[in-house]
């Protein structure tokens, strides 16, 4: 097992599952350096059951044999677990919040005081399978060896990226949001095979096999996806006949200005919860 410290979760969800799992597998740290704090008793044991870890109906109580602190709770209530927590924060903790659209600004007014360290972090839902997009920003006192902690815990669910904190709007539209944009792409494409005859559980295996191969094509060969796509199109083909009708409906438009669009979204909802002051 690693020599990471002990971390503890404030909020035992699907995400701090993940995590919870990912760490475990990585052999990061033992059970044994894990614990888990959640008002749902269902939560509670399912975590303790599936995972062997320690868990706590409050975190306050816990956070003082932690020297990682995982906030997975939902932003709505992140200022009152700030408030609940901070008392026993020090400057030997690290706390990484995982919540959508709280800013470091935001978390560090809360709990900076206590001298404590931050990082915020975006994921996204593949989690839940270990193949999370992940973005990480470091606050004010956030050291470059906390931010490597940080990206091996991370690593340990998917891929994660450093970036600077106003980059993670963008971070939100692009993979933060991107996982509904590739479930409609989804959706749509088995359609199209039920449309041209074939069975929804022949059209679903095919799909679903044909966007895996695909992407295991581009991260492994290490080409632009112009050149594989070109691998494929052949001279007065199907293919190009496809590509043709995708192109004159604007379909690479369209997934720019859905990218763009939630991106936009994101920096509306962050100005307004700063206004509110959470």
């Amino acid at each position: 097992m690693g020599v990471m410290g002990k971390i503890g979760f404030v909020g035992g969800g699907l995400m701090a599952e993940a995590l919870i799992k990912g760490i475990l597998q990585a052999g990061l740290v033992s059970a044994d350096r894990l614990m888990a704090a959640d008002p749902a008793a269902a939560r509670r044991e399912l975590l303790m059951d599936h995972y062997g870890i320690a868990v706590h109906a409050e975190a306050a109580p816990m956070l003082g044999n932690c020297d990682i602190v995982i906030l997975a709770v939902k932003p709505q209530v992140m200022g009152v677990v700030l408030d609940a927590i901070a008392p026993a924060l020090s400057s030997g903790h690290l706390v990484i919040s995982i919540a959508a659209g709280v800013p470091l600004s935001f978390l560090e007014g809360r709990i900076g005081t206590s001298g404590c360290r931050v990082i915020r972090v975006m994921p996204n839902t593949p989690a839940i399978v270990q193949e999370a997009a992940s973005a990480l920003s470091g606050g004010s006192r956030a050291t470059a060896a906390d931010m490597a902690t940080a990206q091996q815990i991370f690593g340990a669910i998917g891929k994660s990226v450093l970036v600077d904190e106003s980059a993670l709007d963008a971070v939100t539209g692009l993979s933060g949001s991107g996982p509904a944009y590739v479930f409609s792409f989804l959706e749509a494409f088995i359609d199209g095979g039920i449309k041209v005859g074939l069975s929804r559980p022949v059209a679903e295996t095919l799909v679903l096999q044909t966007v895996l191969g695909s992407v295991k094509l581009a991260m492994e060969s290490g080409d632009h996806p112009a050149q594989l796509r070109a691998m494929v199109t052949s001279p007065g083909g199907t293919t190009i006949a496809g590509l043709h009708v995708m192109e004159r409906a604007g379909f690479g438009g369209v997934i720019m200005d859905a990218v763009e669009a939630a991106t936009e979204r994101s920096r509306e909802l962050g100005a307004a919860a700063g206004k509110k002051g959470q």
